[in-house]
């Protein structure tokens, strides 16, 4: 399986990024500075989102000189305090060996910790340990069952090796219309997935075809009312008194 290239730090470094002021896009500036100073000062008080993004401001060198060593241990203090973001930016850490000696065992327990609060992308890095057994026992069944989760949260990476197992029948059955499926979720970012799906097109039957795109669009209305439920639940969080529009 060609398996695509993890990027943790990529999936979240635009959110971080628009904290910061405009003016601070180019070097280092007296905003990321600021920024920096004022960032250090929360985490310091044991705020573990600000723990994270201490790290984050190390692992860029955004307002400080970049230290990847520094970025892990303020990544350790939000993840001992139950950060998911952390954890799972501390898995990569481990994995990549970045700022920190690389432990592939030690990668998979803080991976895990956070595909078991949700996050999708330690979920699709949990299920690749599991499928190559790295840190773990290779074990393709509890990889589809990682890579699912990830999957229906519409991790393109994840609804392709997904597709890809129930093609290939390792650690689930066989079922074409179901890598169809996930194949046709997969295609407007993965360049696997469109290629695979053209393959697979050719050789199904007009019938398969149709019962692969219905089950598409099945998945889809998961996927994207799960979305929904997500971002309804968020903007309560953060905004208590906020009614639904139409409302």
């Amino acid at each position: 399986m060609n398996l695509a290239s993890r990027h943790w730090l990529s999936a979240i470094l635009l959110t971080v990024l628009a904290l910061l002021p405009s003016s601070a896009s180019a070097g280092m500036t007296p905003e990321e500075v600021k920024t920096f100073q004022v960032t250090k000062a929360d985490a310091e008080k044991g705020t573990a989102s600000a723990q994270f993004v201490l790290g984050l401001l190390y692992d860029m060198g955004k307002g400080v000189a970049k230290d990847e060593v520094e970025a892990v241990k303020w990544y350790r203090k939000a993840a001992d305090q139950g950060n998911a973001n952390a954890q799972g930016q501390l898995g990569y850490s481990f994995e990549s060996g970045k700022g920190v000696a690389k432990d592939e065992v030690e990668a998979v327990t803080w991976y895990r910790k956070a595909a078991d609060q949700g996050r999708a992308e330690a979920q699709y890095n949990l299920a690749d340990f599991y499928l190559n057994g790295k840190g773990v026992a290779k074990d393709a069944a509890e990889a589809v069952k990682w890579y699912r989760k990830a999957a229906d949260q519409g991790h393109a990476d994840a609804q392709y090796n997904l597709g890809y197992s129930y093609y290939s029948g390792e650690g689930v059955a066989k079922d074409e219309i179901e890598a169809y499926a996930y194949w046709s979720l997969a295609r407007t970012t993965n360049e696997d997935a469109r290629k695979n799906l053209a393959i697979l097109e050719k050789g199904m039957s007009p019938d398969a075809r149709i019962r692969g795109q219905q089950r598409t669009k099945e998945l889809q209305k998961v996927i994207e009312a799960d979305m929904a439920a997500k971002k309804d639940a968020l903007m309560k969080a953060l905004y208590p008194g906020l009614k639904k529009s139409g409302k």
